[in-house]
C-alpha cells in the first residue's frame, strides 16, 4: 500500500529559504561578472560546501575543520542575500567582490576535498583498551639455588715452531780489493807468524765490519 504524503512546513520552509538564497547567489555572481552556466554554478557550489561540512560535523562529531568551512559557506551564502538587499550597487560591484566570486571556486575545491579526505577522530569508545599489568605476588617463593658452573680454563694456543733466522745478505766485494787483503794477510802472517785476525784486517784496510767479515770469509 503506498504511503500518503504529507506536507511537512519545516520541509516546505527548507525548500523556499533554499530556493531564495540559490537566486541571491546567482544574482551576485552575475553581476561580479560571471555569466551564463558559471552563474548558475556558484549557489550549486556554496550549498554543496555547507551540506558537506553539515554532514561531516553528525556524522563524526564536532571538528574544528568541519566548523571551518561550515561557517565559511555560510558566510558566503548569508554575504549573498545580504548584498542584493540594495546594500550593493550591482550594475557596478566593487572590486573586492569581483576578487571574491572569482577566487572562490579554488577555495570551494579546497574546502570540500579537505572534509572528503581528511580522517576523522576515533571516538573514546573505539580505541582499545590496554591491559592493566599484572599485581605483585605477594609471597613470592625464593627461586632454587644453581651451583655455578665451572670455569673453563683458556686453551692455550700450542707455540707455533720458530722461524730459521733469514741469512744475512751476501756482501759484494771487489776483485781489487780481494787481491789487496790477501797482500796484506800475507804480510802480517810474515810479520807475525800468525794469520791475521778480522779486526786487524778491518784496521789495516780501513773498512766497515760487514766487509771485513766479507773478505775474511774470502781468504779463509
Amino acid at each position: 500500500m503506498a504511503r500518503s504524503i504529507r506536507p511537512d512546513a519545516v520541509l516546505v520552509q527548507a525548500v523556499i529559504a533554499g530556493a531564495l538564497s540559490f537566486a541571491h547567489l546567482h544574482d551576485l555572481a552575475a553581476a561580479a561578472g560571471q555569466s551564463g552556466w558559471k552563474a548558475w554554478a556558484y549557489p550549486i557550489s556554496v550549498d554543496l560546501l555547507l551540506v558537506a561540512a553539515w554532514r561531516r560535523l553528525r556524522s563524526d562529531g564536532p571538528s574544528r575543520l568541519a566548523w571551518c568551512w561550515f561557517l565559511v559557506a555560510l558566510v558566503a551564502s548569508l554575504g549573498a542575500n545580504i548584498a542584493t538587499a540594495g546594500f550593493l550597487d550591482l550594475a557596478d560591484p566593487p572590486a573586492l567582490l569581483r576578487l571574491g566570486v572569482a577566487g572562490w571556486p579554488a577555495l570551494a575545491f579546497l574546502g570540500g576535498t579537505l572534509l572528503a579526505h581528511s580522517p576523522a577522530p576515533h571516538p573514546a569508545g573505539d580505541r582499545v583498551p590496554v591491559p592493566p599489568a599484572p599485581a605483585p605476588d605477594p609471597d613470592p617463593q625464593p627461586e632454587p639455588e644453581t651451583e655455578p658452573a665451572p670455569a673453563l680454563e683458556p686453551e692455550t694456543a700450542p707455540a707455533l715452531p720458530a722461524a730459521d733466522p733469514a741469512p744475512a745478505p751476501a756482501v759484494a766485494v771487489p776483485a781489487a780489493l780481494v787481491d789487496h787483503a790477501r797482500k796484506v794477510a800475507a804480510d802480517h802472517e810474515t810479520r807475525t807468524g800468525q794469520p791475521i785476525d778480522t779486526d786487524t784486517l778491518r784496521a789495516r784496510l780501513g773498512v766497515p765490519p760487514h766487509l771485513a767479515d766479507a773478505i775474511a770469509a774470502q781468504l779463509a
